[in-house]
């Protein structure tokens, strides 16, 4: 079996190969259905809200051929109100679905899952731990935007403390060449020490930074989240963090022209809707192409053959990591 729990797990060629999987994937869409998983079934099984991250991984599976058996709010429409244990859950879905899509407010809580799954167990968020596919859709935008991977200056900003995709889209940074983040946060919510540990030992650069204006006027790609008021200890802390870094009109006149502004989503005041209309706001295309590598996600967990039904890989489209 194949799950997929964190960023970790992934090696350059393989996100490689997923993008190249992506790419076909979406050629493809455009002419018609596939049936590459008829008769196979995927359990979303969500204990946090959700929009763009349940929704995709549906549209993904359907327009694979395959069925959808869902639970928005586990929390409260499942017997975990009842007292039933994440593990008995998960036993009892694996004998009703092919795959699992799960997303937990407890951070592990994917890996607790697949500990005892029958069947593929994909985190979609485990509290303010990972959030890989997030991730990896994340890096698929930058390398459509860009054109290539190695070599950018990428400023994350606004929640490291708490930001699970943050956290996931560093790990995946880190198996590319002269990559440098600059990490832009207040003081309640800087980047986990772990995570710049990790950094640390496959020799990439980073550096704090506490002024917006010149970490944007340096990035060509700015990750800016949502301040997560759902995460904070108290009101006083989160109050003290929110509305400190926007990106606004005055912002876009400091960045490069070439750069790009990205978020995951939902935003909650940190970018202006004004800054929408610029053609460097990438973070609406960005959800969009997260449909093709949650598509691409499924196919590699459920062992469906690309090959026969896509035809040759599709080339790389601009300069950059080669695709397969």
């Amino acid at each position: 079996m194949i799950h997929v729990l964190g960023a970790k797990q992934f090696v350059r060629r393989e996100v490689e190969d997923l993008f190249a999987s992506a790419r076909r994937l979406e050629e493809r869409v455009k002419r018609g259905g596939l049936d590459l998983l008829r008769g196979r079934i995927m359990a979303t099984v969500f204990f946090e809200p959700s929009t763009r991250t349940r929704l995709s991984f549906e549209a993904a599976m359907l327009r694979l051929g395959g069925q959808v058996i869902s639970t928005e709010n586990a929390a409260q429409f499942s017997s975990a109100i009842k007292g039933e244990t994440l593990e008995d859950s998960i036993r009892v879905i694996g004998a009703y679905a092919d795959v699992i899509v799960l997303r937990h407010h407890e951070e592990g809580a994917a890996a607790r899952a697949a500990a005892v799954s029958s069947v593929p167990v994909i985190n979609a968020g485990d509290g303010p731990g990972e959030h890989p596919t997030q991730a990896l859709l994340d890096l698929y935008a930058i390398y459509r935007e860009k054109g290539r991977i190695d070599g950018l200056r990428v400023a994350m900003v606004g929640d490291l403390a708490y930001g699970r995709t943050v956290h996931s889209l560093t790990y995946l940074l880190s198996l590319f060449r002269e990559i440098h983040i600059d990490f832009v946060s207040p003081p309640e919510t800087p980047v986990p020490d772990h995570v710049l540990e990790y950094l640390e030992q496959r020799g990439v650069s980073w550096s704090r930074e506490t002024d917006l204006e010149r970490a944007a006027a340096q990035a060509d790609v700015l990750y800016q989240t949502r301040i997560q008021k759902e995460r904070f200890p108290s009101r006083e802390l989160y109050e003290r963090a929110y509305g400190r870094y926007v990106v606004d009109s005055g912002l876009l006149s400091r960045m490069r022209a070439d750069a790009v502004i990205m978020h995951p989503l939902p935003r909650a005041g940190e970018i202006d809707p004004a800054v929408d209309a610029d053609p460097r706001a990438a973070y609406f295309r960005q959800a969009a192409g997260g449909l093709y590598v949650r598509m691409a996600l499924l196919c590699r967990c459920l062992g469906a053959a690309l090959g026969t039904e896509l035809g040759k890989p599709a080339g790389s489209w601009r300069k950059g990591v080669p695709l397969a």
